[in-house]
């Protein structure tokens, strides 16, 4: 352990953030590959701070360990050497799953060789700040300035964006000159909205209107909901694992669907719905209508101690009363007996297993590994038959996943016991 503490010291991590580093293996095994493969392209040369805090960001968002090796060439030939470039590198990768990248198109994509002098954002700058002199003039220093860098950014992609800040203050402060009393002065406040001005625009969100003071439903929903990637383009989405079958996956699944948009609204039915969930509503239903697509409502039915069949009743009627309609109910548990074969099925491929640690003991992220870990397939396969069949105890025994969850926590927990009746399978 204090071997890896020193090797992720040496490219500039703080003591406590190595040791952080390390309760994840998973992390610590891709760091310390990516420090590996960068000692043999430097030689006999250390790796500076800033290549690698390049690498330790890298190796945090990389999800395709694949590209380890690929990338971390370009971070240590300083080829990608910004954080913006690593981003958009990121991205490329993330956007092309496929086998072989080409090389030039991806360099084109990070910037890779793309110099930006001072003289090129000095006369994008001052283009920007000549579109808006007049208002520049007229509201002095309560302009949005956010509007000057946005447009100084877009302008200049790859420059630095310190650089850019300072050269947008120097010239806005060169046309305007030291803010005066006046631009210190707060802004007054605006009157509040009239009770009733409140209540039409809570009418309008609570019946799903499509415009609210004059803009379309996907207007309403921008921000995150603009990110989201196409149907068929899962594999964009951060996090998204690819697997060598993932395309051809994805293909048949736009041939399912035929390209459209498909949401689910899936409610735990043990309570009464609360504002979060109203949120969740209108941003999953609304998402699709404004997409031309359909929403299902899919009730995560996994818990019978805690469900109740009036919850059912209430979640339908409260998303009905906000103004949609489910293209479909579905319930978890309608697929209880696939999810029972696919978990015998990762039993059979080694990747879970029967544990017997207790309840207390897998509280928390630093728990002991399991003795059961390595346990015969064949060993598991006739304990989890028996779970089913009823002969073991609560809290005797679990079926665990083999896997280092992001928030680096071993081997979740997939099945536990439980003697209570399920409202729709019983005791199946």
């Amino acid at each position: 352990m204090a071997d890896m503490v020193s090797i992720f010291m040496s490219i500039g991590l703080n003591e406590q953030k190595a040791k952080e580093t390390l309760k994840n293996e998973a992390l610590s095994s891709t760091l310390k590959k990516a420090i590996e493969q960068a000692r043999g392209l430097l030689g006999s040369a250390s790796i500076d701070k800033t290549a690698g805090t390049m690498l330790y960001n890298m190796v945090t968002r990389l999800k395709d360990p694949t590209r380890l090796s690929f990338l971390t060439e370009y971070i240590i030939t300083r080829k990608i050497n910004s954080e913006l470039q690593l981003s958009a590198a990121l991205d490329f990768i993330k956007s092309h799953p496929q086998e072989n990248l080409d090389r030039l198109e991806f360099e084109a994509a990070c910037g890779v060789g793309v110099v930006v002098t001072p003289e090129q954002i000095e006369d994008a700058v001052e283009l920007i700040i000549r579109k808006h002199k007049d208002q520049l003039l007229a509201e002095r220093y309560r302009f949005n300035m956010g509007i000057l860098m946005g447009e100084a950014r877009t302008a200049l992609k790859w420059a630095d964006g310190k650089i850019v800040k300072n050269e947008v203050d120097m010239q806005v402060l060169h046309l305007l000159g030291p803010k005066t009393e006046a631009d210190l002065e707060k802004k007054p406040k605006a009157a509040k909205p009239k009770a009733a001005e409140k209540d039409v625009k809570i009418e309008q969100v609570v019946n799903g209107e499509a415009n609210t003071e004059g803009k379309s439903l996907m207007e309403q929903l921008r921000g995150e909901a603009l990110k989201f990637h196409k149907p068929g383009e899962n594999y964009k989405t951060e996090g998204y694992v690819v697997t060598p079958n993932t395309m051809n996956l994805l293909k048949k699944h736009l041939e399912e669907t035929g390209g459209q948009v498909r949401t689910r609204f899936p409610p735990e039915p043990n309570g009464i719905l609360h504002i979060g969930h109203a949120k969740a509503i209108n941003f999953n239903f609304g998402y699709a209508k404004a997409n031309n697509g359909i929403c299902f409502l899919r009730y995560d039915d996994t818990n019978p101690e805690k469900e109740e069949e009036k919850y059912f009743t209430a979640i339908k009627e409260m998303v009905e009363w906000l103004g949609y309609k489910p293209y479909a109910v579905t319930h978890a548990s309608d697929q209880f007996q696939l999810l029972y074969d696919l978990a015998v099925d990762l039993i059979r491929r080694g990747h879970a297993y029967v544990c017997h640690q207790r309840g207390e003991e897998l509280k928390g992220h630093n728990i002991p590994p399991s003795p059961w870990r390595e346990r015969p397939v064949e060993e598991s396969l006739l304990l989890f038959d028996r779970m089913r069949k009823g002969m073991f105890a609560e809290g005797e025994v679990t079926l665990r996943m083999k896997m280092v969850m992001e928030d680096g926590k071993m081997d979740p927990v997939a099945y536990r016991i439980k003697y209570t009746p399920h409202h729709r399978t019983g005791d199946t």
